[in-house]
Parts: C-alpha cells; sequence; structure tokens
C-alpha cells in the first residue's frame, strides 16, 4: 500500500496517561486523542490500566480519520519502566516504574562491578538493576520496558525492544549489542528482548490488533523510543548542532550529535537515533528556583517590566538548595543569589539572567565533550511562553531560536512511524 494520503499514528504512555497522534507524511498532525490513566486504574502500576488507556487514545484519534489510511504505529514509553512477562505477555508481577528503586542494594553494587563508568544501567533505578530483580520470577519469558509489552499487543511479540528504551537496561549503543559484561552481573541475558534501532520496521500488526482497531492488516509496527526522546524529536528538531531546552521546574539541555557523548560525571550519556545521537543534561535551575520567590502572576506582572535589552551586571547561580548535576558536576555547589536588588523586577531579572547563563554553559559543556556547536534553539516547557525571559536567552546563546513543532511526545513517537513506514516501503 502506497500513495500520498497515507497516515501514521504515534501513541506516548506517560505517567499520568496515553496520548495518541495521527500524522500526514510531511509531519502534519491530522488527529488525536488522549486518555486519563485514573479513568481505568488507581493504580500508576497496573499494566492492564495502561492498556486501556492507550486503547482510548488510539480509538478517540482514529475516529477523526478514516483508519484505512493508517501505514504504520509507534509506541514510547516511560524509561527505564519494566515487567516480567510469560511467553503470551501477561504480567508475572508488578512492574517497577521509571522511579521505583530495586530494594537489594547487591543488585547495585553487583552492576557496580563489572558494569563500565560510561554505562546508563548503573543505580537502583537502571533497567538493569529491575532485570535482575524480575529474572528470579517462575515462569519468567522476557523482561520487558513499558513500550515493549505495549507494542506486543500491536504485534504479539514480547520480545523485541529498541535502542532507546534499552540504554539503562546496559545496551551498549555504541556496538550495537547487549555486551558481555552483563553476564558477569549474574544477569540472565536469555531473558533480553531483541533490539532493533529505534524507528525500524518490526512487524506487521497482528490480525486480532487490526481488527480490533479497524486499521489494515499490513500496518507495519516500527520501534518506539522513551518518552523523553519522543519529547525531543517531537519539536522538529533533527540536525546536528540542533538543542531543546526544557524550562520546567528544573533546566534540561539536549542536542543532536555527529558523535556519541558519555560522561558519567555529569549522568550524561547518549541515545542513538537513527546516525545520530541524542545527548543532554539536567541542571537543578529552573522554574523551581523562581516559584521559591514569586508566584506565576507576580512573574507575569514583574516579566513585563523587565528590558531584556540591558544586562543587570549581576552574576547569579540560582539554586534552591546546595548542590548542581550538569553544566557543574559538584554536589556542594552553592546558590549565589546575592547581592538581592530592592527592585523585584531587578530580582526576578538577574535570576532570568543566571538560568540563560546556566543554559549557554551547559550547551558549552556540550560542546567541550565534543558535541558539534550549537545551531538552533528550540524551547518546551513553561518558562518558553515568557518573552522577557526568551530575549535574554537569545542575547545569551547568539543562535536563532525556532518554534517547536509539538510539545506532545506522540508527535514524536509518530515520526518515528514516518521513518519505519519509509523504511518498509509502504510509504
Amino acid at each position: 500500500m502506497s500513495g500520498g494520503d497515507g497516515l501514521v499514528l504515534g501513541i506516548d504512555m506517560g505517567t499520568s496517561g496515553a496520548r495518541a497522534v495521527a500524522m500526514d507524511e510531511a509531519g502534519n498532525v491530522a488527529s488525536s486523542g488522549a486518555a486519563k490513566l485514573g479513568a481505568f486504574s488507581e493504580d500508576h502500576r497496573d499494566p492492564i490500566g495502561w492498556w486501556k488507556a492507550v486503547q482510548a487514545a488510539l480509538l478517540e484519534a482514529l475516529a477523526a480519520i478514516d483508519p484505512v489510511r493508517v501505514r504504520a504505529i509507534s509506541i514510547d514509553g516511560t524509561s527505564g519502566t519494566m515487567l516480567p512477562v510469560a511467553a503470551d505477555g501477561e504480567p508475572l508481577a508488578a512492574p517497577l516504574m521509571y522511579n521505583d528503586p530495586v530494594g537489594d542494594p547487591a543488585i547495585v553494587d553487583r552492576i557496580a562491578a563489572h558494569a563500565p563508568l560510561e554505562s546508563a544501567a548503573h543505580g537502583a533505578t537502571s533497567g538493569l538493576a529491575r532485570l535482575l530483580a524480575f529474572q528470579l520470577y517462575p515462569g519468567v519469558f522476557r523482561v520487558v520496558h513499558q513500550a515493549d509489552w505495549l507494542a506486543g499487543h500491536l504485534t504479539g511479540l514480547y520480545d523485541v525492544t529498541d535502542e532507546n528504551n534499552a540504554l539503562k537496561t546496559g545496551y551498549d549503543p555504541v556496538q550495537r549489542c547487549w555486551p558481555d559484561w552483563l553476564a558477569r552481573t549474574g544477569a540472565r541475558v536469555e531473558l533480553l528482548p531483541d533490539v532493533q534501532p529505534a524507528g525500524a520496521p518490526i512487524a506487521t500488526i497482528s490480525p486480532a490488533a487490526a481488527d480490533a482497531f479497524g486499521l489494515p492488516r499490513d500496518t507495519v509496527v516500527v520501534a518506539g523510543t522513551t518518552d523523553g526522546c519522543a519529547s525531543f524529536l517531537a519539536t522538529g528538531a533533527d540536525g546536528p548542532g540542533d538543542g531543546v531546552s526544557a524550562l520546567g521546574t528544573t533546566l534540561t539541555v539536549k542536542m543532536l550529535s555527529d558523535r556519541p557523548l558519555f560522561a558519567p560525571e555529569f549522568g550524561l550519556y547518549s541515545h542513538r537515533i537513527g546516525d545520530m545521537w541524542l545527548a543532554g543534561g539536567a541542571s537543578n535551575t529552573g522554574g523551581a528556583v523562581l516559584a521559591a520567590h514569586f508566584s506565576a502572576e507576580r512573574i507575569g506582572e514583574l516579566s513585563a517590566e523587565i528590558d531584556p535589552a540591558t544586562a543587570t551586571g549581576l552574576d547569579f547561580y540560582p539554586l534552591t538548595r546546595p548542590g548542581e548535576r550538569f553544566p557543574i558536576a559538584d554536589p556542594a555547589l552553592m546558590p549565589r543569589m546575592t547581592p538581592r536588588p530592592a527592585d523585584d523586577a531587578e530580582f526576578l531579572k538577574a535570576i532570568l539572567e543566571g538560568i540563560a547563563a546556566v543554559e549557554s554553559l551547559a550547551y558549552q559543556r556540550l560542546a567541550s565533550l565534543g558535541s558539534p556547536p550549537l545551531r538552533t534553539v528550540r524551547s518546551v516547557g513553561g518558562g518558553a511562553g515568557n518573552r522577557a525571559w526568551t530575549a535574554i536567552r537569545a542575547r545569551k546563546l547568539r543562535v536563532p531560536f525556532l518554534p517547536p513543532r509539538s510539545e506532545e511526545a506522540a508527535a514524536g513517537t509518530a515520526r518515528l512511524a514516518l521513518s519505519g513506514a519509509k523504511q518498509a516501503g509502504v510509504l
């Protein structure tokens, strides 16, 4: 099936619910759907609730289009969320979510003894720690990631994952394999799913799933990604040097690079997406500092009084408490927010300048670690709508600021589905 009227579907399974986006070949959103997880389960660890939310979001998106036009579908999930399953996909235990630590410290020690420093598999919340905990369950067929399990409902296959979800489980994205050291941790490597590149065709949809959603039986299911990678892809960033700054409670910067970057001292590692690498880091500065001093309404009022073309001359490093992760790795780094101007607008301006300086330093840090120079910036999160802050940031970064195509992670996953559909020759 081919032609210019084809559509693809992207699904995002987030912490609070599911979203689905139908996208045309030009990258335009044709329809969307959403479902709150709480409508189906009071337990966010309930896989049946995940699937019901996905079904509801998908059906809502499909109701506004002709399902016969759909060529491919892809799903993202929360990074590191995993569960043990039987061969038919039946969960054998409650999942461990992305932020659930494994309780046995011996597991963390075993990983630390064998994993390379640059591996993302370290720590009690890593995918590998979950594998080591879940592999003890009788009858386990595979230990899979959230996105793998949901995609399995579309294909009937519960033994396939993608390179991005596999990263925290110990996958080596440079050599593109499960490394030999995994077995030395005591991991049962035969329980690991097969790994495909994000955006690669996995299989055609199962007849049962096709009929349930009214989709063509030759619809291609495409390897997905993590929710964080999907959010980046949604913005439209697609070339080396394209950066995305998330201005939320904390400041997160991500950039596409033509080479992998690994710096464990900064918690920095790289996801492989196509022929490029997505690297980034998270600072402790950001909106939480603003909220500690001003209400959202007051920030709006004061921002209107700020002249972003001039500088305060103050050198703030805004933090709510001591400690920083990136672009400076120092658990004892002290906040620097004095002297405080008597004028509230000037104080707010100094904080915004300080966060912008940290953002600039973050991109410089990526460049010092081997990334290309920053080429463009797209901004997402609550702070992106503050015009004064945007002007201050643009003055600091001195690159074009481009509007994100979307802030919906599902749109990023749909872009992977587009890639997979083209690889499979169905678009």
